[in-house]
């Protein structure tokens, strides 16, 4: 593991190491609070990922264990790497023990769908339902982010049944999510996610319903967005 984080200090961007922290939320009190970061962008982490793609689990266990958010996402491209053509059920397991670590919405986003949601293509997926009810924040955002996989597959059930599962979620990052997955679906089929949309605007987020009809034409937006939105929205 020393040899991965002396190749990651190599990389390391006295500018990146000021900015990242703010850009990730780090301070006192928001979602990423008490992160620590070396100041290594995504390329580069790329690199080294696929310069140790050969560790074992037990490197990339300490990896996800680390305080520095480079090393834990550096130990996710290594699985995601290693599993471009099939997730093992192993590499499933790990990941689902991790997922404390696993803490930030760049973290979440860059490895569920290519691990979990590619696990579970065509199998039960009973497990989102149960990370949606998590209490974990990054648990909720890897239920619906892995519908990505889904997505891409012409599978949609999923996303909208977990969007609807989880629409009233208090966490700002949680109405970004589900609206882009909305707004993916919305590629495949954007008559069922203008019904949709219809339907539940009135319990939909202001940041979830503009993700969501981002793609639609000027008009649909407008009408759209033209009755009142959920109350908890209404802020000033």
């Amino acid at each position: 593991m020393s040899q991965i984080f002396d190749a990651m200090i190599s990389r390391s961007d006295d500018e990146k190491k000021v900015v990242l922290p703010r850009f990730f939320k780090t301070g006192k009190g928001q979602y990423g609070e008490g992160d620590k970061f070396i100041g290594v962008t995504v390329p580069n982490i790329r690199v080294v990922a696929k310069e140790f793609k050969d560790v074992d689990f037990e490197v990339i266990r300490e990896l996800m264990k680390s305080p520095w958010h480079e090393m834990r996402m550096c130990a996710l491209l290594i699985l995601v790497n290693n599993s471009k053509k099939n997730v093992s059920k192993e590499t499933f397991d790990f990941y689902l023990m991790q997922t404390k670590y696993i803490n930030n919405w760049d973290l979440v986003d860059l490895s569920a769908p290519q691990i979990v949601g590619k696990y579970l293509l065509n199998k039960e997926c009973d497990v989102l339902y149960r990370l949606a009810e998590s209490e974990l924040l990054w648990d909720n955002r890897i239920a619906i982010v892995s519908t990505l996989a889904f997505i891409r597959n012409n599978d949609l059930e999923d996303t909208y049944n977990l969007s609807i599962k989880m629409m009233r979620h208090k966490h700002d990052l949680m109405h970004k999510a589900i609206g882009w997955m909305l707004r993916e679906a919305g590629k495949r089929d954007p008559e069922r996610l203008y019904f949709f949309v219809k339907e539940w605007k009135s319990q939909m987020p202001r940041t979830m319903l503009r993700y969501a009809i981002e793609k639609f034409d000027v008009e649909i937006r407008k009408e759209l967005m033209s009755k009142p939105l959920h109350t908890a929205n209404k802020r000033k």
